[in-house]
């Protein structure tokens, strides 16, 4: 084979088109504001608007959102203790009330979606103890620091630009309030899913999560467009059980939320 020379060579690498390179991770908040302005071209790139960006470069490194990702200790619970610690039997005295009193409400959401109404009142109680506590972080910090944090980076990027897109929308603010994670509303969806499986479930041709209805109603799309099968079980080794993991990938989650709805739809 015959060797280019040296410096056709180097026309030749002049020539070809450079890569883009992604905006780069940290596992420190050092860099973060360097960070922001390269995830921001991105985001452009993306489709991301004048709002979304503004929203993005706003932000600040949230220590509260690492410290908090560092310590789930709750999913590594044994069934029973993580049942007594989240409030089972709580949630499902309560859920069976909300239930009887929304019977309608609840109904119509299994018909339009399959999903029964144990399911969408256990993961409501669970989450947020039916919206009593939504969070105290705001969440484009929280996801844009997530995002910038190397050990889930990939994870929580499309979150990100979901979350722009929403402050682009209207749905959000750039001042919105969530969890640690970034979770938003009544049962705490992370804003890339918020943005794709979102619902007006009351009619009024807003799709806010922070408002019941239509929390509920994205749960319930959420779910059926994951695969729930209407009319088939939910415990575990039944048919639905799998649907359940892509709400929340913590086994003790999953069973705690089934054995819930079992008892509240009992």
């Amino acid at each position: 084979m015959k060797l280019l020379p040296p410096t056709a060579i180097a026309l030749i690498a002049f020539a070809l088109p450079f890569a883009a390179e992604a905006a780069r991770c940290s596992d420190t908040g050092g860099q973060y504001e360097a960070w922001k302005a390269e995830m921001a071209a991105e985001a452009k790139a993306e489709g991301v608007g004048k709002r979304g960006i503004d929203a993005l470069m706003a932000t600040s490194y949230s220590k509260a959102t690492i410290g908090a990702d560092r310590n789930q200790k709750s999913f590594k619970y044994s069934l029973d203790k993580f049942l007594s610690v989240r409030g089972a039997d709580t949630i499902v005295k309560q859920g069976r009330s909300r239930k009887a009193r929304n019977a309608d409400f609840y109904a119509s959401l299994e018909a339009a979606y399959g999903v029964p109404a144990g399911i969408l009142i256990a993961i409501h109680g669970m989450e947020t103890g039916f919206g009593g506590f939504m969070g105290d972080t705001n969440v484009v910090s929280a996801i844009a620091t997530l995002t910038y944090d190397c050990r889930r980076s990939d994870f929580f990027r499309p979150h990100l630009i979901g979350a722009l897109k929403m402050v682009d929308k209207g749905m959000i603010s750039a001042n919105t309030i969530g969890a640690k994670h970034g979770e938003l509303g009544h049962t705490q969806f992370l804003p890339g899913n918020a943005y794709t499986y979102g619902v007006d479930g009351n009619g009024d041709g807003v799709i806010d999560l922070y408002n019941q209805a239509d929390a509920l109603a994205t749960t319930a799309n959420f779910l059926r467009r994951k695969g729930w099968k209407p009319g088939q079980g939910y415990q575990e080794g039944e048919p639905n059980f799998a649907v359940i993991k892509e709400w929340n990938a913590a086994k003790v989650y999953q069973q705690a939320i089934a054995i819930m709805a079992a008892r509240i739809d009992g």
